[in-house]
């Protein structure tokens, strides 16, 4: 996932986008990109990233967007997410499906491309940067989010697959710019409505093809180059070397390219075996972390709950370790951005609400597990370099923050010294398949937009693994703030949608109750199973 953001001001830029400009051709072109989207970030962030003061702290409009979608879903749909987990988990084993259901990939697959797109970088740099502004406290709010988080991607991925359209060669295409289109113009069954939805599906289609091919694609291709470099050595190592940048983008950019042109099918194939294995390895590397600590449980434990409640936190006490909590949640696990359901929408089923069942365990996995595992590492492992970002942040007023990755890697390091190089490898495998999944993103928004043609696509392809290069060579400080606010404007497109279609999901959850009770939906026997 993209970069952590705190309201209208920028990140803490990685070191690799931070870095002086390159001599030569290289440095030119930099600057001059970097000359044209430094005002339009300045300004696109201020407006999309907003803050009003609550309580003395600054609290950012877009963040209070995404929360309030979460309590009035919940609210709606009755605690959804705390319901139905055990037809969730029989559903994603694909005892219900059959093989002769539309689609192109299982509940499994598509749950795991999702995921590829939005466990990443957030997981990992995202909650170091949580723990360090907000204290342990902001761990509580961001578990918060993620349980709120899952009745909104509940919601948006059943649409995905309401209104998804099936093309002639048994391709899908679903998402916002499919269900906010047709939706919203049946639902609003006149002109103002076709209008409406049109204009939401437009947005929608043109902040997630510009996210995915600059943040979802550039960013990582970035961040996997600078921490492959940094455990090779830095400027003197095999990495270091005039060239090596172009090279490895090259190779990257093959790679990725390869898997997104063969299509969902391709990359859930991929991200079926990817996603779970670095999950777990990482998972892993956390839970070693905990059990050599295994005595501060109690005292983290009491820290993260007592931390949300009172002014410990250095973004503003207690509201701040909320805000920051929320923020580091949304941006990981992507719940109400509209995003997930493009991948969602090409599941094989009938019943559009049995992806929605799907994909409300898809934040409790990102944020509920993985995110709190982070957190829960770094607070307990208590590192020097920890304690001396949160008093430095603290005395800069946040204006100064350690990288949150080096948060991680210094907790993980203090039990596991060859940690550093654990976390290249999961920083390259978050970042190759997040890449690969906002490839397809971005490919069924260009479609929307330019239609799907050979052509077409094959000209979005050679485009985004284009700038999977760039991305590797160029510092695009000021290109990532512009895409980071560009997928915070999707929210707006997304869940303004999301309020006027909420009824018909209820309908849908309606129907597919009645077939379970009535027997029409049952468990299959595996000879039948898709």
């Amino acid at each position: 996932m993209s970069p952590p953001h705190d309201g209208a001001t920028s990140p803490p830029v990685p070191d690799a986008l931070a870095a002086p400009s390159q001599p030569g051709l290289l440095g030119a072109v930099e600057d001059a990109i970097n000359s044209v989207f430094d005002p339009v970030a300045s300004t696109l962030s201020s407006i999309v990233f907003f803050e009003v003061s609550l309580f003395g702290a600054a609290f950012p409009l877009i963040v209070a967007w995404l929360v309030l979608a979460g309590v009035i879903f919940t609210l709606y749909f009755g605690f959804i997410q705390f319901r139905s987990w055990s037809l969730a988990i029989t559903i994603v084993l694909g005892k219900y499906t059959r093989k002769d259901e539309p689609g192109e990939v299982s509940h499994f697959q598509a749950l795991t491309s999702a995921m590829s797109g939005t466990v990443g970088l957030g997981n990992i740099a995202g909650v170091g940067l949580a723990v360090t502004l907000g204290g342990p406290g902001a761990t509580f709010w961001m578990i918060i989010a993620g349980l709120l988080g899952m009745v909104t991607k509940f919601v948006e991925c059943t649409l995905g697959v309401k209104y998804r359209e099936t093309h002639a060669d048994g391709t899908v295409s679903g998402g916002p710019m499919h269900y906010l289109r047709r939706g919203v113009a049946e639902r609003i069954p006149n002109r103002f409505g076709r209008i409406v939805g049109s204009a939401l599906a437009g947005g929608a289609a043109v902040t997630i093809l510009l996210f995915g091919v600059a943040g979802g694609n550039m960013f990582q291709a970035n961040q996997t180059y600078a921490q492959l470099r940094d455990v090779t050595g830095g400027d003197d190592g095999m990495l270091g070397s005039a060239g090596a940048a172009l090279v490895f983008g090259l190779i990257l950019a093959a790679v990725v390219g390869a898997v997104v042109i063969g299509g969902i099918k391709s990359i859930g194939r991929v991200t079926s075996r990817l996603v779970p294995a670095m999950a777990i390895m990482y998972c892993l590397a956390c839970l070693v972390v905990i059990a050599v600590n295994v005595a501060e449980i109690p005292n983290a434990v009491g820290m993260i709950v007592s931390g949300a409640f009172t002014p410990e936190g250095v973004a503003g006490g207690a509201l701040g370790a909320l805000i920051v909590g929320f923020q580091r949640a949304a941006f990981s696990n992507e719940a109400g951005l509209g995003s997930a359901p493009i991948a969602h929408s090409a599941v094989k089923t009938k019943d559009p609400v049995t992806e929605g069942y799907v994909a409300l365990l898809e934040p409790f996995i990102d944020t509920v597990i993985i995110c709190t595992m982070t957190a829960l590492a770094i607070t307990m492992a208590s590192t020097q370099f920890y304690a001396t970002a949160r008093e430095e942040a603290y005395l800069s007023g946040g204006s100064e923050v350690a990288d949150g990755v080096t948060v991680t890697s210094d907790a993980f390091a203090s039990v596991l010294p060859w940690f550093p190089w654990v976390l290249a490898l999961a920083v390259m495998l978050f970042a190759v398949s997040t890449m690969i999944t906002w490839g397809y993103y971005g490919q069924k928004a260009w479609s929307h937009l330019f239609g799907r043609s050979l052509l077409s696509e094959r000209i979005y392809f050679t485009i985004y693994c284009a700038f999977a290069v760039i991305g590797s060579v160029l510092t695009l400080g000021a290109v990532v703030d512009f895409v980071d606010a560009v997928l915070f404007l999707l929210a707006l497109f997304n869940i303004a949608g999301l309020y006027l279609l909420a009824p018909v999901v209820k309908r849908e959850v309606r129907a597919f109750r009645a077939k379970l009770r009535s027997g029409e939906v049952r468990e299959l026997e595996p000879s039948e199973r898709a």
